[in-house]
């Protein structure tokens, strides 16, 4: 299995273009799948200059409802004429941060022929699986700061977000688990709990978290399992690197770099 960061944050190459969003391609033994789109076209124009060639990408997923992972998908659109792409059902609700910056994806795309809408589990192939959020947070579970302030639009009132829209991606190949997580809004720990795979990919959405005893007890926790964390996006760098401190095991995913698994 081989991912791509196509987009994020941060990028160590010269020839990388990058923004506030998360882009990933995957290619298992079987498939070519594009996770995420960035927040505009800048996904399609990083992987031109990787030489992806995103017209045979076969399925695409979106992780949630905002901009900064599914503003791009109209240029998929453009560029691949064939793939289906999964969303969950609630994800082109009016997602805002605070009441007066809309956070959401186009709702002109919201008919589109080639959208999926998912719920709760979604078998996408053999090895490939979508899980919406958990409903119930598990018991060992961190608040996100970053949630906070973090609303939808619900029969003319700002509701405190839910993330409903949000799924994860559980690829299985070889005997080993892959989850693919865009900024698990839910919560990090309670994910990795909820499925303790082998490799967990994608942002903690803890970028405005202090670095202190707090931040180390979430990395001495996310230690005690056996997987391996590719973290990006949301993370924060300077929060990757005291977390890296206290686990060895979390790696960083910028835009541009690759990282081969089980090979």
């Amino acid at each position: 299995m081989r991912i791509t960061a196509l987009l994020e944050n941060e990028t160590e190459r010269e020839d990388m273009l990058t923004e506030h969003g998360l882009s990933l391609y995957i290619e298992t033994e079987n498939h070519k799948i594009l996770f995420d789109m960035g927040q505009s076209c800048l996904f399609a124009e990083n992987a031109a200059a990787l030489g992806i060639d995103l017209s045979t990408v076969d399925m695409a997923v979106l992780s949630h409802g905002h901009y900064d992972h599914g503003g791009g998908l109209k240029t998929f659109l453009g560029i691949n004429r064939k793939a289906p792409i999964y969303l969950n059902r609630h994800a082109f609700e009016p997602h805002y941060h605070g009441t007066e910056k809309y956070i959401g994806l186009d709702t002109a795309l919201a008919d589109n022929e080639r959208l999926i809408f998912t719920d709760d589990t979604t078998v996408l192939a053999q090895g490939l699986t979508l899980y919406a959020c958990a409903k119930k947070e598990p018991a060992k579970q961190q608040h996100n700061p970053e949630s906070s302030g973090l609303n939808v639009l619900e029969n003319g009132k700002f509701l405190p977000e839910d993330f409903r829209h949000e799924q994860y991606l559980l690829v299985e190949e070889q005997g080993k688990k892959v989850l693919f997580s865009g900024c698990s809004h839910k919560g990090i720990l309670g994910i990795a709990d909820r499925f303790r795979p082998d490799v967990l990919i994608g942002g903690f959405h803890f970028s405005k978290l202090p670095l202190d005893d707090t931040l180390k007890s979430f990395a001495e926790y996310l230690g005690t399992f056996h997987t391996e964390y590719y973290t990006c996006h949301c993370t924060g760098k300077e929060q990757f690197k005291f977390m890296k401190h206290h686990m060895p095991c979390l790696h960083y995913l910028s835009c541009g770099q690759s990282i081969e698994l089980f090979g």
